[in-house]
């Protein structure tokens, strides 16, 4: 059975910087697409970034707008885990933050099938 486990949440100042972890067992994904969304209070999910294998060693990362130039994801095959480092932190990034895998690499239109429980971001002003 497939789980995705997030870590590394908490409480920071705006203008901070959290990384957060996705750990995967049960299989390796290793040449498919994952991504980070966040949901806050009383608000929808939001896609946040994703990484998706091209070829060889070669990914392709997008971002949400809301994001581009303060997060980045990564993800280190070895330890079968995608990373999401989240610098210049705002209130308004406060969500819950979940990792989604697709079993797949599909740049366009991916399939999450499985998704982790979710971590807490808390950003104070």
């Amino acid at each position: 059975q497939v789980q995705l486990v997030e870590s590394g949440g908490g409480l920071v100042q705006a203008g901070g910087s959290l990384k957060l972890s996705c750990v995967a067992s049960g299989r390796t994904f290793s040449r498919n697409t994952t991504a980070w969304f966040r949901q806050a209070p009383g608000k929808e999910r939001e896609f946040i970034a994703a990484v998706t294998w091209s070829s060889a060693s070669t990914y392709y990362r997008n971002y949400a707008d809301s994001v581009k130039g303060r997060f980045t994801i990564s993800r280190d095959n070895a330890k079968n885990t995608v990373y999401l480092q989240m610098d210049t932190l705002k209130p308004e990034d406060t969500a819950v933050y979940y990792c989604a895998a697709d079993p797949a690499s599909r740049y366009s239109d991916p399939v999450y099938r499985y998704w982790g429980q979710g971590t807490q971001v808390s950003v104070s002003s």
